[in-house]
């Protein structure tokens, strides 16, 4: 990419998602450079000028994609409710786009984004950025290698113990908001989980509003039949007393069972940014693969966890947009998980398993 003119990002939000993920992130990559951030909120504003010079700020996305002409890519870590009709604009406007989880509140929504970027030949992109987890890249080694034989079952758990609400828009039991840990956290377990075994045939989940005050799903379980047979069991909760394994998967020859979070989150959130020893963890939190004994107990061997590799998403979406390369996370492959998400609503409404 030497000797190209950086392509210009216009990132849409500067909350959680703007300024921790995809700002330092897009800073982080070459070729890409961060031009405009569209946030409404003064306080942002000032954040988002303290952290990067040299950053143009705009009062609202509209004012952001009246300027489409002077940006190459525009990324959207709004709110959810807006992804969709935004997303819509700045394709029509000629501009690539990034869009955070979930890219839609249904997948016919996703696939019709997914149909107009086609049309007009825009790369339409959604950062899935837990693909690029610690656990989940040694995962993918292992099944490759075939260290764990056939794999039977998959256990995926993102838990946390948070007892009281937070507030917000993304536990607001307003539909229009597409708020609660389905759509959040289990956007990223049910994308993992088709990334390793492919397509879904039967959906069984459990949604439930446990904390006084909240009002969307804080503490969800869905169970995956794909159609190669193998089962995957997802939990996603915030009011997890104790933490489980965030992965336990059991295979023919041997199984794969990972405490603790990837490092790369907790990183961004300390404001540390991309470079050496990036994504790399602890050795005392590196995982174990073995057969008839528990883990806690020392069974089976150590598995060094491979380093953690968020930068890798951007770098994707520069190359894609520079020289062709393919795109990281299609917006049907989103449609692809929403076609789960919203399967496991109604199996959780239902209480009744969900064929697709």
């Amino acid at each position: 990419m030497t000797g190209t003119p950086p392509l210009r990002v216009g990132l849409v939000g500067y909350g959680l998602a703007g300024s921790v993920f995809h700002a330092p992130l897009i800073a982080a990559t070459e070729g890409l450079v961060l031009d405009t951030v569209a946030t409404s909120s003064p306080e942002r504003q000032r954040q988002a000028r303290a952290e990067f010079p040299d950053v143009r700020v705009a009062g609202s996305p509209a004012e952001l994609l009246a300027r489409a002409a002077e940006l190459d890519l525009v990324v959207l870590a709004s709110p959810n409710k807006t992804h969709v009709p935004l997303a819509t604009e700045a394709l029509e406007a000629g501009l690539p786009v990034v869009v955070d989880k979930p890219l839609a509140g249904t997948a016919a929504e996703a696939r019709e984004l997914a149909a107009l970027a086609e049309e007009r030949g825009l790369l339409l992109s959604v950062f899935q950025n837990r693909r690029w987890d610690n656990d989940f890249l040694t995962l993918r080694r292992l099944i490759d290698d075939g260290a764990l034989g056939d794999v039977w079952r998959f256990e995926s758990r993102f838990e946390r113990w948070r007892p009281q609400p937070k507030g917000g828009w993304r536990e607001s039991g307003d539909p229009a908001e597409i708020g609660g840990l389905l759509y959040d956290l289990g956007s990223h377990v049910v994308d993992q989980a088709l990334v390793l075994f492919g397509p879904v045939t039967h959906v069984y989940a459990e949604s439930l509003v446990r904390r006084a005050g909240a009002a969307a799903d804080d503490d969800t379980f869905l169970a995956l039949t794909h159609a190669n047979g193998v089962r995957s069991h997802l939990h996603v909760s915030a009011t997890a007393a104790q933490l489980g394994p965030r992965l336990r998967v059991l295979g023919s020859a041997a199984g794969y069972v990972k405490y603790g979070l990837d490092p790369q989150e907790a990183a961004l959130r300390e404001g540390k940014r991309p470079g050496r020893g990036w994504g790399e963890e602890d050795e005392s939190l590196w995982g174990r693969v073995g057969a008839g004994q528990s883990p806690l107990t020392g069974g089976g061997r150590i598995e060094p966890t491979l380093p953690g590799d968020y930068p890798a998403y951007y770098a994707a979406v520069a190359e894609a947009l520079l020289r062709g390369g393919p795109n990281p996370v299609t917006a049907r492959e989103a449609a692809a998980a929403l076609d789960v998400l919203e399967a496991a609503r109604r199996s959780a409404r239902d209480g009744q398993v969900v064929a697709l």
